[in-house]
């Protein structure tokens, strides 16, 4: 064993061993590439959610999907990759939260719309109506 390596406190290992950590940390942060995935994934949720009639089902989280998909627009635009980052995937799970209301909302109106159906074939063959 190296003299001078047993000289080195418990301390300044530490220190050390942060400092590594917290350059391997800011390394890794900067090599994230720009969000276009995240920013195209969050379109495509806004998109689907206009094909599933969110508009009419689930208005307020669509319009929070768009609110967000502008915002991350804009701060890519500004060189703001974190927050692009951050408000696409808000905007993605806006614009996914409205296409699924919208179509828990259709196929329960569908359903409602069986079950009436139901209910008037039992009527006709309790009653005997064959219309």
């Amino acid at each position: 064993m190296n003299a001078s390596f047993a000289r080195i406190s418990f301390s300044q290992m530490r220190t050390v061993a942060l400092a590594l950590v917290l350059a391997s940390a800011l390394s890794a942060c900067a090599s994230l590439p720009p969000p276009t995935a995240e920013l195209a994934a969050a379109q495509q949720a806004v998109t689907r959610a206009d094909g599933a009639d969110a508009d009419q089902y689930a208005p307020q989280d669509l319009a929070a999907a768009r609110n967000a998909l502008g915002q991350a627009q804009g701060a890519m635009s500004r060189g703001r990759e974190d927050d692009a980052r951050r408000l696409a995937a808000a905007a993605a799970a806006d614009g996914d939260l409205a296409t699924a209301k919208s179509r828990d909302a259709v196929i329960n109106a569908e359903l409602a719309q069986r079950r009436a159906e139901i209910a008037d074939l039992r009527r006709r063959l309790q009653t005997g109506d064959d219309r």
